[in-house]
């Protein structure tokens, strides 16, 4: 799917890198009194010189109409960046006020706003906090005792370790599991536009709240120039920082007892033919095709991470469309599997074949998800052109939306149910851009008649209209059309 524009300022606000851990203030009380007010201090994310932060507010007094917190750092940090907030700092205080739209504060309410800041040497918490002059965290009693930090993440029983039973995906047990949630558009395409590694943010609070909706699954698009390191890539959204910040996401997806899905989404390669998202090099649209240039040592590197690791799946490429470049459907069909010179296309190919011999080269026996051609809507030869996995662990993907040529209960019929008979099919990506949800609704039914895997596109909040957006907070405050796919999920058994 592609993506729409965003602003500036929230683009800032999605540069989370390596995670170190998360440093909270404590909450003072005596005796189990109130604060009247208390600040929930972060280190989501740290780096060699820098680190991004975060502050939740809660205002246990009178309903504010405007609010300003004060702190002080103790080790020379220096804020630079913010979101959510207006942010400034004189000396070692730091000073967050807040923004025109989110100024008011009600009583129990609470509010949360993010900076990007550098350090050198340490980087101390923050021990004191005043919300309009107010000391937060502490009451009026003499002798404080300190007590946990609120919320703490909830492990679960965790994702299970997956694999392929004939055309059924199964636990360790042998029991059938579908794969059903949501998509976590941003790291396929903040790393190369250059301001950060996700688009919003990817705390603990967010993620529990996909899980909230009652999702087992979490897809994670990537880009593959920022996991490798390309020289076009900001240093701080690369390589090593960018694996860091996708273990860490994986770490906390399966933290809430939910199975994480790694697909490559950007990749390397120019393509100006029929249909061609961008007329770059670089990995900054979506491809017809991978490329032999990096995709196989993409995988080799994904695979050899997360090889020891069951609880993940790998989906080799977003949405091929060789079909657009080539003038026949064997064309189009020999260039998905088998790569190399493939008609209309300008650089060599690496076909499914060759990404999942780099990925079984490694050792890594993870199931593997393989979508069809235009745009992976079309699964009519999937089974006639099926590459070969020494392990048996492959899977057929699919994505639809309202607006595809495959979009009906005929066409599912004809194309969808001869490959779901063989092996496992997964729609890694079902949407519509009406901000309803009749179509998805048609989608669900489908596939639920079937013990069928689908997932939503996609967790971020942008305008349904543009690019179907399942939410208007990270929160989990879902759109019109995310209703459809959060109540569906919701009253699905187990």
């Amino acid at each position: 799917m592609r993506h729409p524009s965003r602003s500036a300022l929230l683009l800032a606000g999605a540069a989370a890198l390596a995670l170190v851990g998360t440093a909270v203030a404590p909450v003072v009380t005596a005796s189990g009194a109130t604060p009247a007010c208390v600040v929930e201090y972060s280190v989501t994310s740290q780096w060699d010189t820098g680190f991004q932060g975060g502050v939740r507010i809660t205002n246990n007094s009178a309903a504010l109409t405007g609010w300003t917190l004060t702190f002080d750092f103790a080790d020379g940090q220096r804020v630079s960046q913010g979101w959510n907030a207006k942010w400034t700092q004189s000396g070692t205080t730091v000073t967050a006020g807040n923004e025109s739209w989110n100024g008011s504060l009600a009583t129990g309410a609470s509010v949360s706003a993010g900076f990007l800041a550098s350090w050198s040497g340490s980087n101390a918490v923050p021990t004191s906090f005043k919300l309009n002059g107010t000391t937060c965290n502490v009451d009026s009693e003499p002798t404080p005792t300190p007590t946990e930090p609120t919320n703490p993440p909830d492990p679960g029983d965790g994702p299970p370790a997956l694999s392929v039973s004939g055309n059924k995906l199964v636990d360790a047990s042998g029991t059938t599991r579908r794969l059903l949630g949501v998509n976590r558009s941003g790291g396929e395409f903040a790393c190369v536009q250059g301001y950060g590694i996700w688009d919003g943010p990817v705390d603990d609070a967010s993620v529990k709240a996909i899980a909230d909706w009652n999702a087992n699954t979490v897809r994670i698009p990537l880009n593959e120039e920022c996991w490798l390191g390309t020289s076009n890539i900001k240093p701080e959204y690369a390589g090593a920082n960018y694996i860091a910040a996708v273990q860490d996401l994986v770490a906390k997806v399966k933290a809430h007892g939910m199975t994480p899905m790694l697909e490559l989404h950007w990749s390397w390669g120019q393509y100006t033919g029929n249909s061609a998202g961008c007329a770059d090099v670089h990995a900054t649209c979506q491809k017809p095709m991978p490329n032999m240039q990096y995709t196989p040592s993409f995988w080799t590197s994904v695979a050899s991470t997360f090889k020891d690791d069951p609880t993940v799946v790998f989906d080799l490429f977003n949405e091929p469309y060789p079909d657009r470049a080539t003038s026949t459907a064997a064309q189009a069909w020999t260039c998905w599997r088998d790569g190399g010179t493939c008609p209309g296309i300008g650089y060599e190919v690496a076909g499914m074949q060759d990404l999942i011999d780099a990925i079984r080269a490694t050792g890594a026996k993870n199931v593997i998800l393989a979508g069809g051609l235009a745009y992976s809507n079309d699964l009519s030869q999937w089974l006639t052109y099926q590459p070969d996995d020494p392990t048996g662990n492959l899977a057929a993907a699919w994505h639809v939306y309202n607006f595809n040529t495959c979009s009906n209960e005929s066409c599912w019929d004809s194309t969808l149910a001869p490959v779901a008979a063989q092996v496992p099919l997964v729609a890694g990506e079902i949407g519509e851009n009406t901000c309803a949800h009749s179509f998805i609704d048609r989608v669900m039914a489908w596939f639920d008649a079937r013990a069928l895997s689908y997932l939503g596109w996609t967790w971020n909040t942008w305008n349904c209209s543009s690019g179907p957006a399942l939410i208007s907070s990270y929160d989990g405050t879902p759109t019109s059309y995310g209703i459809g796919l959060r109540d569906h999920l919701r009253a699905l058994d187990g």
